[in-house]
């Protein structure tokens, strides 16, 4: 199963991923288009900036195993797929009383106050890989396989420590 993987130290904090995110889920699908959309589209995804570090960190749903929005939900607007895990939004069943935002432990479900309904990741699933992943210029989203980003990872790091080895800068 595939998931949207953060790589913090990528990240220049150019928003790339939340403008892609929000054309993806608006009516017009183009960026001109999706400007003069009432309501304006609304982003998914989030890009932070964590001044103790000076960096900016893309935040993403985690679809979480047990995931806390979607047992709170009183309308059952939001549901989990029992395999993959991704929580699902019915924007038609959504009362907008945000309660499935005050108990996500990642802040990662908006608001559409205009039409009153909570907003959040669907992985768009009409796409092979995600609007966010596939805008990020620097490759700071990814779009894998848990084992798969895990290995790309650990590869990074043996060439970087052979690299500081070779220089004569290891640890």
């Amino acid at each position: 199963m595939k998931e949207i993987m953060v790589r913090p130290e990528r990240c220049l904090g150019c928003r790339s991923c939340e403008i892609a995110c929000a054309v993806e889920h608006s009516a017009t699908k183009s960026l001109f288009g999706a400007v003069a959309e009432k309501p304006v589209p609304k982003k998914r995804v989030y890009v932070e900036f964590v001044p103790e570090y000076a960096i900016s960190v893309p935040m993403v749903c985690h679809h979480c195993e047990d995931a806390p929005c979607v047992s709170v939900c009183p309308t059952g607007a939001l549901s989990q797929d029992e395999v993959t895990r991704v929580v699902t939004h019915n924007p038609e069943a959504c009362i907008g009383c945000w309660t499935c935002a005050s108990v996500c432990n990642y802040g990662m479900i908006g608001r559409n106050k205009e039409a009153r309904i909570a907003v959040k990741c669907d992985r768009c699933p009409d796409l092979d890989v995600p609007a966010c992943v596939a805008a990020c210029p620097t490759g700071a989203l990814g779009y894998k396989e848990v084992g798969d980003f895990s290995e790309s990872k650990r590869a990074e790091s043996a060439l970087k420590m052979a690299r500081g080895v070779i220089a004569g800068t290891s640890r």
